[in-house]
């Protein structure tokens, strides 16, 4: 059932305009090297296998799940050993390429910089954490979106009529239909899973028709779970991240043993575990921040199956903690005047002045030293102009935090002498 054209493509409008970068890396006429990133199902891989059906030029395929850095330089020297006898360029697609190491990923970056091959690289991840820069610089990225229930509608009923599919042998209920719709999700790979398990069910039984009892029972027996392998760790890593933020210990203990039974790599946990108590948290419990890096190095010490108890500790008190963001506002918002110009030069008082000839450039000049002061806070301003009395730091009035309402405000009176 796989699509083998651009139009055959369930979704992904915003991709397949005339004369779109996609169009032109499958029609063959740009050497495009492109990064899919999407989230499970949305199309990917079916994009790669479209490509190698449409162009002229030599396919090749890696998985980063079991391919190194020398069957990466393998395929480069094919590549341009093709080039060099038949002149036909080479297309290389990688998946999974948010596992490649940065070694791994590095050594990618001449072939693809001198268009030995055009490369095609799928990920789940956030390409701009997983993806090193000199790779992604040199790639186009194309976002993909997940499908909607219309785009999942639209595949199953291909999938019943077309002779690619189950060529008419059978109907789907309408509440059979809406069943797998819902646990699709989107994911337009878990949707034909579920079609197919429960049309073997039901023509084991001799029926014509997918009833709803026989999409469900037929979904449980085809163990629809998540696998560590696969994609499928981005729907429960979210739901447990959701399930810490809104204070629900118990489904945060139950997506947390989801993914330990399914054999997630402990540390991944850990790492999402250290970010949320920063993100999340915050000042509102600031011991949430030692108990996560502790889970995470207790997991790394004792391992696995114990190392379950640590993490369960670690989300036991991340779910039950106070919560702020208080804080990734604060450095977001600190990032966007950064980014958007708003940055001016270091005043000369706060300048490095330990060096000979620092003083004749007036480095360090008029600085006055906190602690001569009683109360250890004196006024001065430590900002450039460009954001002189910017307020990026807004206590909440939560747990630990609270407190810091009121003093947050007494220092910056202080400081900035308002007061």
């Amino acid at each position: 059932m796989r699509p083998r054209t651009l139009d055959e493509l369930v979704g992904q409008a915003h991709l397949l305009a005339p004369g779109s970068p996609l169009r032109r890396l499958v029609e063959g006429d740009a050497p495009l090297s492109v990064i899919l990133h999407g989230p499970p199902g949305a199309g990917k891989t079916t994009i790669a296998h479209i490509v190698s059906l449409a162009t002229q030029r030599r396919f090749a395929q890696l998985s980063a799940l079991n391919a190194g850095v020398k069957e990466v330089r393998a395929e480069i020297a094919a590549a341009k050993q093709e080039l060099a006898t038949s002149g036909r360029q080479t297309v290389l697609f990688i998946d999974e390429v948010h596992r490649f190491s940065k070694t791994q990923q590095d050594s990618l970056l001449a072939a693809v910089e001198d268009r030995l091959v055009t490369l095609v690289a799928a990920t789940t991840e956030n390409p701009y954490f997983s993806i090193v820069s000199p790779l992604l610089s040199r790639s186009l990225l194309l976002t993909l979106e997940p499908l909607n229930d219309d785009n999942v509608r639209e595949l199953l009923n291909r999938a019943l009529s077309q002779d690619r599919g189950l060529g008419g042998q059978l109907e789907l209920s309408e509440q059979a239909q809406a069943h797998v719709v819902r646990i699709a999700a989107g994911d337009a790979r878990k949707a034909l899973t579920a079609l197919e398990a429960a049309a073997g069910a039901a023509l084991a039984l001799g029926e014509r028709t997918i009833e709803l009892d026989t999409a469900e029972q037929a979904v449980n027996q085809a163990a629809l779970r998540y696998d560590r392998d696969g994609d499928a760790h981005y729907d429960v890593t979210s739901a447990l991240i959701k399930s810490l933020r809104g204070s629900d210990v118990d489904a945060a203990l139950h997506w947390l043993a989801r993914m330990i039974s399914a054999g997630e790599d402990p540390r991944f946990i850990a790492r999402r575990l250290v970010i949320f108590a920063s993100e999340d948290v915050g000042m509102a419990d600031p011991t949430a921040m030692g108990v996560a890096v502790a889970a995470a190095q207790a997991v790394q010490l004792i391992g696995m199956p114990e190392g379950r108890l640590n993490l369960a500790q670690a989300v036991v008190h991340l779910a039950t903690a106070p919560k702020s963001n208080a804080v990734i506002v604060a450095i977001d918002a600190a990032l966007d005047d950064v980014r958007s110009g708003r940055t001016g030069a270091v005043p000369p008082r706060l300048r490095d002045a330990h060096y000979a000839g620092a003083k004749k450039l007036g480095h360090g000049a008029g600085y006055r030293y906190p602690h001569d002061d009683p109360a250890a806070v004196v006024e001065q301003q430590y900002a450039p102009d460009e954001v002189r009395n910017r307020d990026y730091y807004q206590p909440k009035s939560h747990g630990a935090e609270r407190p810091l309402v009121e003093r947050v405000e007494k220092l910056r009176r202080r400081v900035r002498g308002t007061g």
